[in-house]
């Protein structure tokens, strides 16, 4: 391969052989833009910046290459999905409940649990279930149909990740944190729309409001809603280090899983449930105290 000063040269030769050119070539610009050697990847990405702006990269190439460049510094603990978001199945589900399961969420991977959503027993494919309807539900073996989970630390690089992903040809890694407690998934996708921006399907649907305000002074907020982001919509404050959900902090003031219509203050606020099944709070009712 040429060095750039050979590059220069002969871009310079080919200007000089067409003196009527009042444009400089793609090449001369592309020697302009990459003239200096970069000593970091915030260097890479202001060269890259100043070769989208002299046209010789588009915008939506821009916006991978800055995101490659992001993904080499992250880690798995950066970008995934927290363990609040995440879907299981219960390994002691009967296949009419594994089924709605799958229908409601429409994900294509499930982990599957055991005692404990720590015990993680494989990773359950929606489509190894459509054989059941041939064959029939008594052929039904969860066991049989699970592959093997696997599992990284919250501090894996996400480069490393999606090297893996491509060689070993798995789709989704369990995240765990130090005293090996799940902490969260990641999936090739989500690591592919750090680099390319958000990708949709002809199935996916907008995601309602987690907060919405229901009258004056009173609002309804999904249980996963982020600690952060209920600080944020409301100005507030409330502790985030040992939860991170609204669900988690309501569940641990009151000492237990909580019944509908259960309440509970908590800083300013006022909860109310509104929505809960045997597993976890879904809903709250939620009211500042003036």
């Amino acid at each position: 391969m040429k060095n750039l000063a050979s590059i220069t040269e002969i871009t310079m030769n080919d200007e000089s052989s067409n003196p009527n050119s009042t444009e400089p070539s793609f090449l001369k610009r592309l020697v302009r833009a990459f003239s200096a050697n970069p000593t970091s990847s915030d260097e890479v990405a202001d060269m890259l910046r100043s070769a989208e702006n002299e046209s010789i990269i588009d915008a939506g190439a821009l916006q991978i290459m800055e995101g490659a460049l992001k993904v080499s510094d992250l880690q798995a603990r950066e970008i995934m999905i927290p363990r609040s978001q995440m879907k299981f199945i219960e390994a002691d589900l009967s296949l009419e409940e594994i089924l709605n399961t799958v229908i409601q969420s429409q994900h294509s991977r499930f982990p599957v649990v055991g005692e404990s959503s720590d015990d993680i027993q494989g990773i359950l494919l929606a489509k190894e279930l459509l054989p059941l309807v041939l064959s029939g539900k008594d052929s039904f073996d969860l066991k049989s149909l699970l592959r093997p989970a696997n599992i990284i630390p919250e501090s894996k690089r996400i480069n490393i990740l999606l090297q893996e992903f491509r060689e070993q040809r798995y789709h989704m890694a369990i995240v765990v944190d130090e005293y090996g407690g799940v902490s969260g998934l990641l999936t090739i996708e989500d690591v592919l729309e750090e680099i390319v921006g958000e990708i949709e399907d002809e199935t996916d649907e907008h995601e309602p409001e987690q907060i919405r305000k229901l009258g004056d002074n009173l609002y309804s907020v999904e249980a996963i809603t982020e600690i952060a982001d209920f600080n944020e919509y409301f100005d507030v404050g409330l502790p985030d280090d040992d939860f991170d959900t609204v669900g988690g902090i309501v569940v641990h003031a009151l000492g237990r899983l909580p019944k509908v219509a259960e309440k509970t203050s908590i800083g300013n606020f006022d909860f109310t449930v509104l929505a809960a099944d045997k597993r976890k709070v879904t809903l709250l009712q939620v009211s500042k105290t003036i």
